[in-house]
């Protein structure tokens, strides 16, 4: 069973920042490519960035220059940090593996809140 656990969502004003984290067991971490992912209320989830295992980044358009991926391959670990937030940021943010169609199932996610 693919097991990857986010934190790191909150309450956030526009403009900014928050650094979510994506604990994986070290065979997936290794073995897969990792994306980020979120679903907004009323919409489908859709891919935010991913890291393949070559370190190769992709990143969707509407958050390309704002949002940045790291790992700590020592703690499994991947970051997603998160700069100039706007309220159309705000969904539930989950992690899994590379491509989407690959994944069986989905964790609880964390929630990411950006509003004044």
């Amino acid at each position: 069973q693919v097991q990857l656990v986010e934190s790191g969502g909150g309450l956030v004003q526009p403009g900014g920042s928050l650094r979510l984290s994506c604990a994986a067991s070290r065979s997936i971490f290794s073995d897969n490519a990792i994306g980020w992912y979120r679903q907004a209320p009323g919409k489908q989830r859709a891919l935010v960035a991913a890291i393949t295992t070559r370190d190769s980044e992709i990143y969707a358009d509407s958050v390309k220059g704002r949002f940045t991926l790291s790992r700590d391959n020592a703690k499994n670990t991947l970051y997603l940090q998160m700069n100039n937030l706007q309220p159309g940021d705000s969904a539930v943010y989950y992690c899994n593996i590379y491509p989407q169609s690959w994944v069986r199932s989905w964790g609880q996610g964390t929630q990411v809140t950006v509003s004044s």
